[in-house]
């Protein structure tokens, strides 16, 4: 059987999520290492919940939240593994291609983490430009407008009626005035990521990158900014480097799992937002979730 793999990013983490995976062997002590190199109690930001709603605040914070889906994507992919289970072919969205990287064994935990922390760091830090998504729209119309509009790009190509554009507020607005859609919705981020705006944490993370001896991956991987099918451990690099300040062609993604005659696809984590875009376009690819040690369970490949 061909199988894909796909890793979410951000917007999928929800408090408790953490406790659907800690009786996997060595799930306590993945998440004390990705505590020591965050500096903080990651276990306890992903369980516990506050009369305040600190701990909401916490999780959300993408310098949390990126760690926080990293460390139990990892740990429900590295069972798969244990189980036998292997894919076809593997992608992420966002912070998801580190994880997919990773799976395809391109770099180990520890430098996953650390990429991750500076990332997460460098992202939040970012403080400038927005981004608003936009459903349901007419597909010509909207990129006509991007396209005619200064400071602002589509930042997430995630299906046919849904993707996510960053720019400058103004930009954002004066779109959003003129396009015809079901909704338009501001997202609480810190920055336009995955834009031209991201230029200078995007050159601080390519240093970073480039400290790293990456390995040719074991299976191919499509990258955000290229979804074409890749092993090359050079390629997938510069890739990630680009990751930044390019959007993530999910859509496309979506197109190549389809021409490759994909027969399963897992989205690995918690929540089914991948699986829910995937359900638009892949009508003869079998959809399931993996996000906790029952569904390992249960699974068999």
């Amino acid at each position: 059987m061909t199988i894909a793999w796909v890793f979410p990013g951000q917007g999928s983490q929800k408090l408790g999520m953490a406790d659907l995976v800690l009786s996997i062997d060595g799930a306590h002590e993945r998440f004390q290492l990705a505590s020591r190199i965050l500096g903080r109690d990651l276990l306890a930001i992903c369980q516990k919940e506050n009369t305040e709603g600190n701990a909401v605040l916490d999780l959300n914070d993408t310098r949390n939240t990126q760690l926080a889906l990293f460390v139990i994507e990892s740990l429900l992919l590295d069972e798969l593994k244990k189980q036998g289970s292997e894919a076809s072919i593997v992608a992420g969205h966002s912070l998801g291609e580190i994880v997919a990287l990773y799976a395809a064994e391109v770099f180990d935990l520890p430098t996953a983490l650390n990429l991750l922390k500076s990332r997460s760091e460098l992202m939040a830090s970012a403080g400038v430009g927005a981004m608003t998504a936009i459903l349901g729209f007419d597909q010509h119309q909207l990129f006509e407008l991007v396209e005619q509009t200064d400071n602002v790009v589509i930042a997430n190509d995630n299906s046919s009626d849904q993707v996510v554009l960053s720019g400058s507020k103004s930009a954002l607005d004066l779109v959003a005035k003129k396009v015809t859609c079901k909704r338009c919705v501001p997202l609480k981020v810190s920055g336009a990521f995955h834009s031209p705006f991201m230029k200078e944490p995007a050159d601080a993370f390519a240093r970073e990158i480039d400290q790293i001896t990456f390995k040719n991956a074991i299976w191919p991987v499509l990258s955000n900014s290229d979804p074409t099918p890749e092993t090359d451990a050079i390629k997938l690099k510069m890739r990630l480097k680009q990751q930044m300040t390019s959007g993530v062609r999910w859509r496309e993604t979506m197109e190549v799992i389809n021409s490759k005659k994909i027969q399963l696809l897992l989205e690995i984590g918690p929540g089914k937002v991948l699986s829910g875009l995937a359900k638009r376009s892949l009508e003869e690819v079998e959809i399931k979730q993996i996000s906790s040690s029952n569904d390992l369970g249960n699974y068999i490949d």
